[in-house]
């Protein structure tokens, strides 16, 4: 069967995309045994705002939130989570939806995943965090920043959006999500296929932050990107210059995948602004 050159790009980009958030695209890491997401010795399930959520904890200091991206877990942190254990606590949960959090309501926002994450810190009794987001995690980070601002430390955020049309991602992105979504629908309903239908929605649909809300940031952030990102560069640009004081870094060469192809670079950066004055 010959395939439309669309529904080739939408097949390839999703593949892409479940391969870098699901975990399993890279391995683990050398020498690895710990397996991230599913660790019974460091995991276990916070019911909180109506649904079960999946968290895990390393390390020890002050608290850093890890927070994974649309259809992913706990796992695609992987490169994330063992480095900033040597100098935090690191708290890392999969998302509503996602991973071990399932959630079988048929609503589904990112500022209802940042309130999740607002009182998974409560029930841990902790007042502040240093953030890690990629991807939706970046505008789960973003969201919280605003929502809960008392609650973010510092923020680094990479290959986040704030809105979801072509000025923020290229439109063949935008089509190839829409026409998963159709081909979803068209699918038996069942658990599996709405919870998909519920996250690619998700991404058709939102962000949909203003510049208002980011000039209402208050801690130091670090906007990452990479130059052939899925998120345009421009776009990047635009979040960084419109919160107060931020950062940017911009990394040559990489793709949506900052965190896992430059993880040295990135994790080494991270820390340093983590640990700035």
């Amino acid at each position: 069967m010959l395939l439309h050159p669309s529904m080739k790009k939408l097949i390839l980009l999703t593949i892409v995309c479940r391969i870098l958030l699901s975990g399993f695209g890279y391995g683990q890491p050398a020498g690895q045994t710990i397996v991230y997401g599913s660790n019974p010795h460091c995991g276990r399930t916070v019911h909180l705002r109506g649904f079960g959520m999946y968290v895990e904890e390393y390390g020890k200091g002050e608290p850093l939130l890890i927070i994974h991206g649309n259809g992913g877990s706990i796992a695609s942190m992987r490169y994330q989570i063992p480095f900033f254990a040597k100098h935090y606590r690191v708290i890392a949960a999969d998302s509503r939806s996602q991973g071990k959090s399932a959630d079988g309501g048929d609503s589904l926002s990112y500022e209802m995943m940042a309130d999740d994450y607002s009182a998974l810190l409560d029930t841990l009794h902790v007042k502040s965090v240093f953030v890690i987001g990629w991807s939706d995690g970046g505008i789960i980070g973003l969201l919280l920043a605003i929502r809960h601002p008392g609650k973010v430390k510092r923020l680094a955020a990479t290959g986040a959006n704030i809105r979801p049309d072509s000025s923020a991602v290229a439109y063949a992105d935008i089509h190839g999500m829409k026409l998963q979504h159709e081909r979803l629908k068209r699918q038996p309903q069942e658990t599996g296929v709405k919870n998909e239908i519920k996250l690619t929605r998700l991404m058709i649909l939102e962000p949909n932050i203003s510049h208002q809300a980011l000039h209402s940031i208050l801690c130091p952030v670090l906007i990452i990107g990479g130059d052939h990102d899925i998120i345009k560069t421009e776009h990047t640009l635009e979040i960084s210059r419109n919160i107060p004081g931020s950062s940017l870094w911009i990394l040559p060469g990489s793709g949506h995948d900052t965190c896992i192809r430059f993880k040295d670079d990135f994790n080494e950066q991270v820390r340093r602004f983590f640990a700035a004055d």
